[in-house]
């Protein structure tokens, strides 16, 4: 970052002294006014819930213009990976800052593709879990778990641990999330396939049998590429921040990236896709595509309760660049797998023309997010809803990683501590 020539000048009406604090200017977005300073001098903190206005971090990964729905990986806009990369390049993108040559491509492909397998103790440490437990439960425990079979390489100040951390991870994730699935639906578990695409071989692993081999759609594993291109890192998120937090402690890789998959069970975070599709289900029941409008209508009343999953963004207010490009994968694969005329696929078409017609809904700038139509992708390839998450989680994993070793590597960095503004009783003798 670069110090800027303008500075911010705060001032008190108590006739306390005006303090200059200096200002920071990133390659683009938004500068930075530097406060790290500021209860030094002042004896006062800052007061931000939620961290809306606050660089907890300077990052050179992942840049976001929620305003003109720009997403970029170090540089390269969304759109441009996803047309012309895989996911392993992206990966290699986003741990190394440069896309890979044609050597270093089949060198790191070749090196995530050959560590694939899990340790065997792994799949007696699973059966520890209910056969009905929640994916993102058990994919919780298997993460942490990690650092038990894999304990030479935890020790997140070194470099050469942290790259090693990152190969597990990141080739190991697709089958402990397919593990997770098989051992809920009591299938045999699927060894991985080193000479399929990382891709290819999560859908082998996932709905592969040993009755019969299992022969990838190209389609399919496409699509799977690109959801997870597409969910790959998004900046200082609520998941990547608890990464991040979690890894300033100190804690292995392992741990830190267990407190992501966490963080993003919640509803309001990767959870987002899964409470879509169960929303679809739900107007189903009331009706399918004719009780549509009435749900809208619900949706518009404030005192109704009701609320539209898949639609808007927190961070973006115009289109999110990722659900355009979701939006061509989804008719890709429904007119592959002939779905086209799916009931809760014609309820989701109907619910996205009203929300993309009404003045309401447009006004907002409620559009269609990459929630909503990675969420229908996924039920038409056959992935059960609880395991919507996992996935998202399986290709976050990467950017997690990503952030963490960009922290670790920064002399600036300290344990995470936010303040608070206290509001209890003040002090008290007990009688």
């Amino acid at each position: 970052m670069k110090l800027s020539d303008n500075k911010a000048k705060l001032s008190f009406s108590n006739g306390s002294p005006d303090v200059d604090l200096p200002v920071y200017q990133g390659t683009i977005g938004p500068d930075v006014i530097d406060i790290r300073k500021l209860y030094a001098q002042t004896g006062q903190f800052t007061y931000d819930p939620g961290f809306m206005s606050t660089a907890s971090c300077q990052s050179a990964i992942t840049y976001i213009d929620g305003d003109k729905g720009e997403l970029l990986y170090r540089g390269y806009p969304i759109e441009q990976l996803a047309e012309k990369c895989d996911y392993l390049d992206t990966c290699y993108l986003l741990l190394k800052g440069e896309l890979p040559n044609k050597p270093q491509r089949d060198d790191f492909h070749q090196l995530v593709l050959k560590h694939t397998m899990v340790n065997e103790q792994m799949q007696f440490f699973l059966r520890g879990f209910r056969r009905d437990a929640h994916p993102m439960a058990v994919l919780t425990g298997l993460v942490g778990a990690m650092s038990a079979f894999y304990h030479d390489s935890i020790d997140v100040h070194n470099a050469e641990h942290r790259d090693i951390a990152a190969i597990r991870l990141i080739s190991k994730m697709p089958t402990l999330v397919a593990m997770a699935h098989k051992y809920g639906v009591g299938q045999p578990y699927m060894y991985p396939r080193n000479e399929l695409s990382y891709a290819g071989n999560f859908l082998r692993m996932m709905f592969g049998t040993p009755c019969e081999d299992y022969k990838v759609n190209p389609v399919l594993e496409r699509a799977m590429d690109r959801i997870f291109i597409l969910h790959a890192d998004h900046e200082q998120n609520a998941s990547t921040s608890t990464v991040r937090l979690c890894g300033s402690s100190g804690t292995n890789p392992f741990a830190a990236i267990a407190a992501g998959v966490a963080c993003l069970w919640g509803p309001a975070h990767g959870g987002a896709n899964e409470a879509c599709l169960n929303m679809l289900e739900d107007i189903q029941k009331m009706g399918g595509v004719a009780k549509v409008g009435e749900f809208m209508e619900k949706v518009k009343d404030k005192n109704s309760g009701v609320r539209l999953m898949g639609f808007g963004h927190r961070v973006y207010k115009n289109y999110d660049p990722r659900a355009k490009l979701m939006q061509e994968t989804c008719n890709e694969v429904l007119a592959e797998l002939g779905l086209e005329k799916d009931p809760l696929f014609a309820l989701a078409k109907e619910l996205e023309r009203i929300a993309l017609e009404d003045d309401y809904f447009v006004q907002r700038k409620l559009y269609p997010n990459v929630d909503f139509y990675s969420g229908i992708v996924q039920r038409a390839i056959g992935v059960p809803v609880k395991l919507f998450t996992g996935i998202f989680a399986l290709a976050r994993t990467v950017g997690w990683i990503a952030q963490l070793n960009e922290m670790m590597a920064d002399p600036e960095y300290k344990i995470g501590r936010p303040r608070q503004l206290y509001t209890g009783s003040p002090r008290r003798d007990v009688p």
